[in-house]
C-alpha cells in the first residue's frame, strides 16, 4: 500500500503502466508498450505497416525497456526479438485498420485517460504541469510527444478490439456446464507402471549392441577437443595490494561528496483507514473509525498494535505501521506535510488523502548532512582499491593476450609477469567443464574456432575474474570406437525395450480387465501389481503417488465403471478403472455463476481476438500493407548473440 503513497518516482511507473490498464479493461491478450517512432534516417527498417516503419531503434528502445523492468536478461534476447518484432507488427496494423476503418482519438481522450489512469499527475484535481510530465517520462528516455502518439495508439486498438470481440454471447447451458466440470470430482483404482520394472527382462545381448553400433556408426562421434593454458587475474588479489595514501582518499571523497550526503529522513508508523473503492455513503463511517483510533493512540495505546489491529495498509500493517528511512518525494503531498512536520513521538491529527484517513506518528527525524571523511574513510578505501584494481586487470588482460600472442609457447612466463593464475585444460569440448571457471558460454564462444597457437579474447568470469587462453593442441572430431560407446548403446536399447514393456502390459492389463467382467484389481494382481485408490479429488486436486488430477482427465469423461489409460506420467504409465462419479453441490452454483461466466465470456474473448489478429496480419500481408525484411532482422539477432 505504500508504494501508494510514492508520488513523484513511482507516477512514472504508473504511467507507463497505462496500456496495461487498457488491456485489462478490452480483456486483450497482451500488450507491448513502444517508445518513438524511430523514423531516423540511419536506422535500419525491420518491418513496415502502410506507411509507418518499424526500425532497429525501435525494437532495441523496448529490449532496453524490458531489461529496465528485470523482464529480459540479456542472454535470452535473441530468441525474444523475433516475437517482440511480430508484437510491434500487430500493434501498428491494428491501429491501421482502426483508422482506415474511421476511427478517431481526440487530444480531451487522451488527456482523459492519462487523468484516469495516473491520478498522481493531477494531485488535488490540478496538472502537475508539463515540465514535472516531461522530466517523469525523460528518466525512462520517453518524450511527451512519443508517449502521447503510443497512448492514442492503444486507444485506437482497444476499440477495434472490443468491437472485435462484441457480441460475445455465453448460454446459461454453458455456464452450468463449466460449472459441473469445475467441481464434479471422481474417484478412481489405479496403477503405475514404470520402465524400471521391465529392465532386467530388456537387456541387450553383446551381440545386439555390437549390430546397433555397426548400423549406427555415423551418429556417434567425439566432437573436436581441444588443449588450453588458461591464465586468470584476479581482481581481489591485486585489490589486496593496492595501498591508498591518505591524500589519494581525500582526493576522491572531495570529488564524490554528493555520494555522501544522506538526505532529510523520517522513520514513521501509519494507521490507514482506507475510502479509496468504497462507496461515497460509507466514508462518515470509515472517518468516525478514524477517529475513534486516533483517541485511542493519543491516550497512550500501543501504536503498533493499533496499526496491527485496525489498518488497510497490508504493507505496514504487520509491521506495526512502521516506514523506516522515508525521504522527501515518497509520499503524497498530504502525507508528507505531516510526517515531515511532526517532532519525534507525536501523532499527527487525521490526515485525509485520495486513499483514506491516515494517523502518523514520527519515531525518527534525521536532517541532511554530508558525512564527514573520517566516517566514510573505510567506504572510500574499498572503492578505490576497487577501482584501481578494474582499472589494473583490464590492462592486465590485453598485455597479456599481446604477450601471448607474440610468444604463445611460454604461456608460464606471461603468468608469472602479471601474477596470473596457470590452469592446464585438456581435451576441453565445447559446453563442459573448465577447470577453475566451470561451464561457461562467453569462454566456450571466445576459443571456438582458434587453432593450436592461437590466443583467445578476455573474457569476464564471476568473482571479478578475467580468463584468456592459449590453444596448445586441436584435437580433430572423429568417430567413436564401440568401447567408447557400448555402455551408452546398452542403456539406450534397454530403456527403449522398457518403455515398450510398459505400453504392452499396460494395454495387456485393460484387455485383461475386461475379460474378467471389470475386474480392475484381480487383472492387476494377477501382473503382480499393486492397485491405488484415490480420494474423491476435482480436475485441481492432486492425488498422492500419481500427481496431478491432470493425469485423469480421460477419467472424468468415462462413466462408473470404465477403465482409462494408459497415460504417460514423468516416471511411467497409469492404467486405471472408474469407481464413481461424484455430482457437483448445485446449491452454490448461483454464487459462482457470474464468475463462471465471465471466465468463459473472457476465452471466447480472447480467442475470438487471437482469430481476428491473424486474419488482419495475413489479409494486410497479401495486400502489400505489411512489409517484414526478414535479414535486417537476422542481422539484429547476430548483435545481440555476439553482445
Amino acid at each position: 500500500m505504500f508504494d501508494l503513497f510514492r508520488s513523484r518516482d513511482k507516477a512514472i511507473r504508473i504511467l507507463l503502466g497505462a496500456m496495461l490498464v487498457l488491456v485489462a479493461l478490452s480483456m486483450l491478450t497482451y500488450l507491448v508498450p513502444n517508445y518513438g517512432t524511430g523514423n531516423s534516417t540511419s536506422d535500419q527498417v525491420v518491418a513496415q505497416v502502410g506507411k509507418e516503419d518499424i526500425t532497429t531503434t525501435d525494437v532495441e528502445k523496448l529490449i532496453q525497456a524490458r531489461q529496465r523492468g528485470n523482464q529480459l536478461p540479456a542472454e535470452i534476447i535473441p530468441t525474444f526479438v523475433p516475437q517482440m518484432v511480430e508484437d510491434m507488427v500487430t500493434e501498428r496494423a491494428l491501429a491501421y485498420e482502426a483508422q482506415r476503418l474511421g476511427f478517431q482519438v481526440t487530444d480531451q481522450e487522451v488527456r482523459d485517460a492519462i487523468r484516469q489512469m495516473a491520478p498522481n499527475l493531477f494531485p488535488n484535481g490540478t496538472f502537475v504541469g508539463k515540465d514535472a510530465y516531461a522530466a517523469m517520462l525523460a528518466q525512462q528516455g520517453v518524450s511527451i510527444q512519443d508517449f502521447e502518439s503510443d497512448l492514442r495508439r492503444q486507444i485506437l486498438i482497444t476499440r477495434l478490439r472490443d468491437i472485435a470481440v462484441e457480441g460475445t454471447v455465453v448460454s446459461p447451458a454453458e455456464i452450468e456446464q463449466e460449472y459441473k466440470k469445475k467441481y464434479e470430482k471422481i474417484k478412481v483404482e489405479w496403477v503405475e507402471m514404470k520402465p524400471e520394472m521391465y529392465t532386467k527382462d530388456s537387456q541387450p545381448t553383446d551381440q545386439e549392441v555390437r549390430t546397433y553400433y555397426d548400423a549406427n556408426k555415423a551418429s556417434y562421434q567425439v566432437p573436436e577437443e581441444r588443449n588450453l593454458v588458461v591464465l586468470i587475474a584476479d581482481q581481489t588479489k591485486l585489490e589486496a595490494a593496492i595501498m591508498p595514501t591518505d591524500a589519494d582518499l581525500q582526493t576522491l571523497y572531495n570529488q564524490n561528496k554528493d555520494q555522501y550526503r544522506t538526505p532529510e529522513t523520517v522513520d514513521v508508523q501509519q494507521i490507514l483507514l482506507m475510502t479509496q473503492g468504497k462507496p461515497a455513503s460509507e466514508e462518515p463511517a470509515i472517518k468516525a473509525k478514524a477517529e475513534d483510533v486516533l483517541k485511542q493512540a493519543k491516550a497512550g495505546a500501543d501504536f503498533a498494535e493499533l496499526a496491527k489491529k485496525y489498518s488497510d495498509d497490508p504493507g505496514s500493517k504487520d509491521k506495526g505501521g512502521l516506514y523506516a528511512g522515508v525521504t522527501r518525494g515518497q509520499m503524497v503531498p498530504e502525507f508528507e506535510q505531516a510526517a515531515f512536520s511532526l517532532k519525534p513521538g507525536q501523532i499527527s491529527d487525521l490526515v485525509k488523502t485520495q486513499y483514506g484517513y491516515h494517523i502518523v506518528k514520527v519515531l525518527k527525524h534525521d536532517q541532511p548532512r554530508l558525512k564527514p571523511f573520517d566516517e566514510v574513510k573505510a567506504q572510500i578505501t574499498d572503492q578505490f582499491k576497487k577501482q584501481r584494481a578494474a582499472d589494473e586487470m583490464q590492462q592486465i588482460a590485453d598485455k597479456a593476450k599481446a604477450d601471448l600472442q607474440k610468444d604463445p609457447a611460454h604461456p608460464e612466463k606471461v603468468a608469472a609477469e602479471f601474477d596470473m593464475q596457470l590452469v592446464n585444460a585438456d581435451g576441453l569440448q565445447a559446453g563442459k567443464p573448465v577447470p577453475e571457471i566451470g561451464t561457461n558460454a562467453d569462454f566456450d564462444q571466445s576459443i571456438a574456432g582458434l587453432k593450436k597457437g592461437d590466443v583467445s579474447d578476455p573474457v569476464a568470469l564471476a568473482n571479478n575474474r578475467i580468463a584468456l587462453a592459449v590453444v596448445t593442441d586441436v584435437i580433430p572430431s572423429r568417430p567413436s570406437t564401440f568401447e567408447e560407446v557400448e555402455g551408452q548403446i546398452k542403456t539406450l536399447i534397454a530403456g527403449n525395450r522398457s518403455r515398450q514393456a510398459v505400453q504392452k502390459h499396460a494395454q495387456e492389463l485393460l484387455d485383461a480387465t475386461k475379460a474378467n467382467g471389470g475386474d480392475f484389481d484381480k487383472a492387476a494382481k494377477a501382473q503382480g501389481l499393486k492397485v491405488e485408490t484415490s480420494p474423491e479429488v476435482d480436475r485441481t486436486g492432486t492425488v498422492e503417488g500419481l500427481g496431478s488430477a491432470q493425469y485423469l482427465t480421460d477419467a472424468f469423461a468415462k462413466p462408473d465403471g470404465a477403465t482409462f489409460g494408459p497415460v504417460n506420467t514423468p516416471t511411467g504409465t497409469v492404467v486405471g478403472k472408474v469407481v464413481g462419479h461424484v455430482a457437483p453441490d448445485m446449491s452454490k452454483f448461483a454464487d459462482q455463476r457470474s464468475a463462471i461466466r465471465d471466465q468463459i465470456k473472457s476465452d471466447k474473448a480472447r480467442d475470438r481476438n487471437t482469430l481476428f489478429e491473424a486474419g488482419l496480419r495475413e489479409d494486410l500481408t497479401r495486400r502489400g500493407v505489411i512489409k517484414i525484411h526478414q535479414n535486417v532482422i537476422s542481422n539484429l539477432i547476430a548483435q545481440y548473440r555476439q553482445s
